[in-house]
């Protein structure tokens, strides 16, 4: 059985896909008798920010690479 659950740079960059959408696009539009709504923009960016969150927290920080710790015993 294969997993199809996305991982969150995945979906991150499907929600970023999704909010070009309703940039380009607008956010709702009719012709005739159909309408199409997208997503809420805010919605979109909040999903973002936690995907972005994740993604990060996902990957190694370089932040601490070169750092040594020192032990001193007082003489």
């Amino acid at each position: 059985m294969e997993n199809t659950q996305m991982k969150p740079a995945e979906m991150l960059e499907q929600v970023n896909k999704a909010i070009a959408a309703v940039l380009v696009g607008g956010q709702s539009y009719k012709i005739g008798s159909r309408s199409l709504t997208r997503a809420d923009l805010s919605m979109l960016k909040s999903m973002r920010d936690d995907l972005e969150a994740q993604v990060a927290a996902g990957t190694p920080s370089h932040l601490l690479d070169r750092t040594f710790v020192a032990y001193f015993d007082g003489r």
